[in-house]
């Protein structure tokens, strides 16, 4: 029987899984998922029969899917522990499909009437995660997008990709124009392709949510993202 959550919306996750070893982006550190107490040792513990298991995760900030606050980029910006709630938590969201571009260019017409709202851009590169191709030859925005998001007042953007800037040299324009004026940035997003297609002026078709513990001193750190569509 569904729960009347389900019943009434429909969840969408946004999210990579993360096993132990995997590589979010090169050259970065791999998880290690471990165990700190097993079964057996909790028997010893507790007595015959009753067992627990508690993990042991060592995790690079930049794993999976992840959201970037200020202080990612800037040493006086808010970590994490700062974060707003109401960037992140079930805001009004929108998916614009940008699928077959490589540098991605978004301007007024493309952000009407959505202050306020999670932008999510979709280009599918995501199909290529955990493997060598995805760290190759990735969409991202343009500056000039950056600049339209901030004048458009939008919450939060994410993307399905491996970086929302260019890596092709050194600037991150995209990372300091959104983080400077306190939007968060959501990489790595998959499965986008489950979402309604945003059309300019059409307003609001889902909810999103994409929620990271409260480390002070943490500018970025993975989330569980998802989607929150309401009945047809």
């Amino acid at each position: 029987m569904d729960s009347p959550v389900s019943a009434a919306h429909r969840l969408i996750d946004l999210s990579h899984v993360i096993t132990d070893g995997m590589v979010t982006y090169p050259g970065l550190p791999a998880p290690q998922v471990t165990t700190h107490l097993s079964r057996e040792a909790a028997e010893e513990i507790y007595g015959p029969g009753t067992t627990f298991h508690i993990g042991l995760v060592t995790i690079c900030t930049n794993t999976g899917t992840y959201l970037d606050v200020p202080f990612h980029r800037f040493a006086g910006g808010h970590d994490l522990a700062e974060l707003a709630l109401e960037r992140v938590a079930d805001v009004p969201a929108v998916c614009l499909d940008r699928r077959g571009e490589r540098v991605i260019d978004l301007g007024s017409g493309d952000l009407r009437d959505l202050t306020g709202h999670a932008v999510l851009v979709r280009t599918d590169h995501s199909a290529l995660f955990g493997t060598e191709g995805y760290f190759h030859d990735h969409p991202y925005l343009t500056a000039a997008s950056a600049e339209a998001l901030v004048a458009a007042g939008v919450a939060c953007v994410g993307i399905d990709s491996l970086n929302i800037d260019s890596t092709e040299g050194g600037e991150r324009p995209v990372h300091t124009k959104l983080l400077g004026t306190d939007i968060p940035i959501i990489e790595h997003l998959t499965n986008l392709r489950e979402l309604p297609r945003h059309e300019p002026g059409g307003g609001a078709r889902f909810r999103f949510t994409a929620v990271p513990p409260k480390i002070v001193g943490a500018g970025t750190f993975t989330v569980r993202a998802f989607a929150r569509i309401p009945p047809s």
